[in-house]
């Protein structure tokens, strides 16, 4: 699996790279996720703490054509922010984290948001999806 992480202020480099190497993969996944409080090492999100594990298990287990790219949104009072980019981005409109998209021929096929995001038969289903 190919690993990529990005920040909102990095982000554009990165993904103009995840974008130009896709078609390499058969699986292109963006996790947009919490950053970690440098004070505890550990995300501000619960949800992204309960989240996490179980996606990096299922795409550990999934085919070596799997590229992954980790935007962190920022911390807590960043993200709460209506206007965060992301919030406001008309290709993403993020609406809570953890959210992992599927990207596919430079357009979203599919996304588990929050509530979602830690449900293994789900993420299953989104990486199968074709």
């Amino acid at each position: 699996m190919k690993v990529l992480d990005a920040t909102l202020s990095n982000f554009d480099v990165v993904f103009d790279k995840f974008k130009a190497e896709a078609p390499n993969y058969k699986a292109n996944l963006i996790l947009f996720l919490a950053d970690k409080d440098p004070a505890t090492s550990l995300s501000w999100c619960r949800d992204c703490v309960r989240a996490e594990p179980v996606i990096y298990k299922k795409l550990e287990v999934s085919s070596d054509d799997t590229a992954l790219l980790r935007a962190y949104v920022g911390d807590r009072p960043t993200w709460r922010n209506p206007q965060h980019p992301w919030r406001v981005d008309s290709t993403f409109k993020l609406r809570g984290v953890p959210t992992l998209v599927r990207w596919e021929n430079d357009a979203i096929k599919g996304r588990l948001e929050d509530h979602e995001a830690h449900i293994e038969q789900k993420i299953d289903a989104l990486v199968a999806a074709t």
